[in-house]
């Protein structure tokens, strides 16, 4: 019993529509202070207070205090996995009309730490074509093969197995409802896209844009480019 009401409590917790917009804006990994939350959420500072107490006491959020602003963030990489998992299933939902979705967001997003949409499914595909990664039902491994492309991209495969998160996933994609990279293998690759300069950040919202240069290295290193982003729009409404 305790279990079940447990799980009602988290559910309680992300159904309310202002706490659930709090949460997707948290999905990108940044810490953001209770003013910038509260414009992501449409209530006011007073109301999104009162909810990110309410978030805190039950675990979903963590509070960091830098100077005299406070942050808030997503309490662990679990939770990004529920709320992921969440859209998943409501995606599922009978409706009257199909939900609409961004286009910014869909082409390329941030999940937690790893890269979401088509960029993120278009940069697995690649690696599971190349067999340079290999997805099973509960997991994923980095093939030898993956091991030397990913030290030639500047990823050192083996400090990622010394981690305690999970290494190598899939992680079912709510947009394109196919796999992207997930792990301490797809926050690494995330990483140095940021790093190359290949991929930036979208100011209020978790969407990315993909930079000329970023273009431009995708498709020599993962053969991804406009032509592919339409195969997989395609595959998609298929």
């Amino acid at each position: 019993m305790s279990e079940v009401l447990d799980l009602a409590g988290i559910a309680a917790m992300v159904g309310d529509p202002a706490r659930a917009n709090m949460l997707c804006a948290l999905l990108d990994g940044r810490a953001l202070t209770a003013g910038e939350l509260a414009y992501a959420a449409h209530v006011t500072p007073q109301t999104a207070s009162g909810h990110l107490g309410k978030l805190s006491e039950s675990g979903l959020v963590a509070a960091l205090q830098q100077g005299r602003f406070r942050y808030y963030r997503l309490a662990n990489p679990p939770v990004a996995r529920m709320l992921e998992s969440i859209m998943n299933v409501a995606l599922l939902a009978p409706r009257v009309r199909p939900p609409r979705m961004d286009p910014a967001m869909r082409a390329a997003r941030f999940c937690y730490d790893h890269c979401a949409g088509q960029l993120g499914v278009g940069l697995a595909d690649a690696l599971r074509a190349r067999r340079h990664v290999e997805f099973t039902d509960d997991g994923g491994l980095v093939t030898p093969e993956g091991e030397s492309f990913f030290a030639a991209f500047g990823i050192e495969i083996d400090p990622l197995r010394q981690q305690r998160r999970i290494f190598c996933k899939p992680c079912l994609d709510w947009s394109e409802r196919r796999p992207h990279l997930a792990g301490a293998v797809g926050a690494a690759l995330a990483r140095q896209l940021f790093a190359l300069g290949w991929i930036e950040r979208m100011r209020d919202t978790r969407a990315l844009r993909i930079t000329p240069v970023g273009r431009q290295g995708l498709q020599k290193s993962f053969d991804w480019g406009p032509s592919a982003e339409s195969e997989v729009r395609q595959r998609a409404a298929s």
